[in-house]
């Protein structure tokens, strides 16, 4: 923290951390809402549904209603009780609703009916009367014939169709062509579960029964008219739910159905049925407990979305986080770089102001003195010179703006005139070498020499004394070349391994205290991937280290 408050840098990890907080409550206030908007909809969806399962469960009625019955006309009058008792089976087979179905067997003359009814010179009676369904006994089919000798009265639901056809002749305009639905609506009745229709005649026969009402025709004519009764069930009705999941038990019951269980634990609804059903509706109920497995099926994809969106932004979070971190770091390499390199650089600029002041006070100079400050003014001129053009070979291979030469280098030679530079100024350092393969290859040797240099000056500084040895092994293994760099030092801790070769990045030890910038081994990773190669490294503190560069081979 001293080192942030005297560069001036602050990380300001709180701002993260806020961040994070802030965007964790939002995800929990999402959740809920999600959950209270999910259990609303579902609970919308309750009410609102209840159409389509309606509609749904009443097609069969609608298509009987609609298309089956009307087919009745088709007989134009002439329907038969054999005929009408398979046209009942076909129906009652695929209508269970519809559970007894009586068939009057009639005729429209110009002379008074005894059983039936009697308008101006216009009468409509039945000739028989038959019952049909699955209730109906085989004894009880036959309800009336005109053979039978007791008393029959007519019964409201034909007299009730027998009046609506009379009203409809009296109105009906004969020059005009009613309406299929107009011919519909008054050849038929709908009551409570019970619907009754009557063959709808042609134009013409419309037209006789007009004239039949207003006056007696010579000869009489007699008309076939067909009527039936359809007597309905609601219970038969075949409920098809639409969404299982929501209505856990629907049912029908009467239009004043008022259950005595009004716990809390359900959800109900209801909807009238429509047409001859209309005394009753579908009635739905569903637990609670229910519900609640369809809410959280609604509720898990938004709670997805959520979750995805919350981990995208602690993902920002994170990476926020690391790059405040990387900057931190980044921010202490430059800076303990401008350090190091400023002391690099005083160093010897220092040593040099101190020679030249000694030369400008002095009166004379003996020649010992002369070649003494020589010698120093040249070697602090080669570190400054060394350290510029390590920076400034650094920066091009780095910017790729250089080339890579190519010659032809004899390895043993050039690893025997490393050795020799590298004893010369060290006396105490051991080098030894072995090469194996090959002899010479191609590469540019200005490249290869700062390597090896850096990797042997990088050996013998963090070795102890005494124990300065390395060991650099040349081969050709598998048409690459392998050098190794074995050294007796002091190791690199595994933590740091991934570190090294990072720029201005400096192990903590007792060997860095002083001058280092913390360039050599990444200069040397810039080296060896501007040569195509790579460089690993294994280490193991206090036993040594070694670098292996591998490089491509061109002989």
């Amino acid at each position: 923290m001293a080192l942030e408050k005297k560069s001036g840098y602050r990380k300001n990890f709180s701002l993260s951390v806020t961040f994070i907080a802030l965007i964790s409550i939002l995800f929990i206030l999402s959740l809920f809402l999600a959950f209270n908007y999910s259990k609303k909809s579902i609970e919308n969806e309750f009410v609102s549904e209840k159409v389509n399962v309606l509609e749904e469960s009443i097609k069969p009625y609608n298509e009987f209603f609609q298309n089956k019955m009307p087919e009745v006309s088709y007989y134009n009058g002439f329907l038969d009780s054999a005929t009408a008792s398979k046209f009942v089976d076909t129906i009652a087979l695929k209508f269970p609703f519809i559970s007894k179905v009586k068939f009057y067997d009639s005729e429209v003359r110009n002379t008074p009916v005894k059983d039936g009814m009697n308008a101006g010179h216009f009468s409509i009676g039945p000739k028989s009367i038959f019952q049909f369904g699955k209730t109906v006994k085989p004894d009880s089919v036959k309800l009336f014939s005109e053979s039978d000798t007791r008393s029959f009265k007519v019964d409201d639901d034909f007299n009730g169709m027998a009046l609506k056809l009379v009203r409809f002749i009296d109105k009906l305009d004969t020059a005009s062509v009613p309406s299929q639905e107009e011919l519909f609506t008054n050849f038929s009745v709908v009551l409570s579960n019970k619907i009754t229709y009557l063959n709808i005649p042609r134009r013409e026969d419309l037209k006789v029964y007009k004239e039949m009402l207003q006056s007696k025709l010579n000869p009489a004519p007699v008309y076939q008219q067909d009527m039936l009764v359809f007597q309905l069930d609601p219970h038969k009705i075949k409920i098809i739910n639409t969404r299982p999941l929501l209505y856990q038990n629907i049912r029908v019951e009467p239009l004043t159905y008022d259950p005595i269980d009004t716990s809390d634990e359900n959800i109900t609804t209801e909807i009238a049925l429509p047409g001859a059903f209309s005394d009753f509706k579908l009635y739905f109920t569903s637990s609670k407990s229910y519900i609640k497995k369809e809410i959280f099926i609604y509720f898990m994809p938004i709670a997805l979305v959520l979750l995805l969106v919350y981990g995208v932004l602690l993902l920002v979070a994170f990476l926020i986080y690391r790059n405040l971190n990387i900057n931190s770091k980044m921010f202490k390499l430059q800076y303990d770089f401008v350090n190091n390199l400023t002391h690099e650089f005083k160093t010897p600029v220092s040593v040099i102001k101190i020679a030249g002041n000694n030369i400008k006070s002095a009166t004379a100079l003996s020649q010992k003195e002369q070649q003494l400050y020589g010698k120093i003014l040249d070697e602090e001129a080669d570190k400054l010179n060394g350290l510029m053009n390590k920076l400034l070979a650094f920066t091009q291979i780095e910017n790729k703006a250089i080339k890579l030469n190519q010659e032809e280098v004899n390895i043993k030679d050039f690893i025997e005139s490393t050795i020799e530079s590298h004893t010369l100024k060290h006396p105490d350092f051991a080098i030894t070498y072995e090469v194996s393969g090959f002899k010479t290859f191609i590469t540019d040797p200005v490249l290869l020499g700062s390597l090896f240099d850096n990797l042997a000056e990088n050996a013998y500084k963090y070795s102890n004394p005494g124990n300065k040895k390395l060991n650099i092994s040349a081969k050709l293994i598998k048409g690459v070349l392998v050098f190794r760099f074995t050294d007796k030092g002091i190791g690199i801790p595994s933590s740091e391994l991934n570190n090294i070769f990072k720029k201005f990045f400096r192990i903590q030890n007792e060997y860095n205290q002083m001058g280092s910038v913390g360039l050599g081994l990444a200069f040397c990773k810039e080296l060896v991937n501007f040569m195509q190669g790579e460089i690993t490294v294994k280490s193991k503190v206090g036993v040594g280290t070694e670098f292996k560069i591998v490089l491509p081979y061109n002989s």
